[in-house]
């Protein structure tokens, strides 16, 4: 899967900037996918570098461009994935991920936010500034209705981050045996009610 285009998106949050995966991310992203905290919670991320680079390469760069392709031509995004680097404003530090694609185990629509931040920068607001500014920049600039995000029930840092950032709960999910919290977010109700709608995020 290859491309001829190459776009751009910076989201700035508070503290942080989301921004498009880059090759350069590479060695970062490996390093946090094998972070016992993360794939405790998310396993199958910690593959070998080689598979990473491939996805990476291949279909996770080459998805984003077509997904902001279609955003700036005023087109439908459908079920094409966006992922985006979470970066610390003050030094540039790659510390995350955040982004959204179609959950296949969840009802129609069931596109959802996910993110996943490093064991040394957790429980500073950075997550949910990033979700945040993922919401507020697919609803203000694509045809998404709706979003879904899932945490396992034993997750509390994420569930807390999905609260903050105004998802009502649905109900309890069951995916490959393991009982998640299951919310959903509309836009007609974020873009009115979401106290960070008007505050601290910039689409650059």
């Amino acid at each position: 899967m290859h491309t001829e285009y190459n776009y751009s998106l910076f989201i700035e949050c508070k503290d942080i900037i989301l921004r498009e995966y880059q090759l350069g991310d590479l060695d970062k992203l490996q390093e946090l996918t094998w972070q016992p905290e993360i794939y405790e919670y998310l396993p199958g991320w910690n593959v070998e570098k080689e598979v990473r680079l491939n996805w990476m390469k291949n279909y996770e760069i080459p998805e984003n461009n077509q997904f902001l392709r279609r955003v700036e031509e005023g087109l439908r995004v459908e079920d094409l994935r966006l992922r985006l680097g979470i970066v610390l404003k003050e030094n540039g530090e790659f510390i995350g991920w955040c982004g959204s694609g179609i959950k296949d185990e969840l009802p129609v629509p069931n596109r959802e936010i996910m993110y996943g931040i490093s064991k040394d920068h957790r429980s500073k607001g950075y997550t949910s500034q990033a979700v945040q500014g993922v919401i507020k920049y697919l609803f203000e600039n694509t045809e998404i209705e709706e979003l879904n995000a899932i945490a396992l029930l034993v997750n509390g840092p994420s569930n807390r981050v999905i609260q903050k950032s105004d998802f009502k709960f649905v109900g309890e999910v069951e995916i490959d045996d393991d009982k998640y919290n299951h919310y959903r977010i509309h836009k007609t109700d974020c873009l009115k009610d979401c106290k960070y709608n008007n505050e601290g995020t910039d689409i650059l």
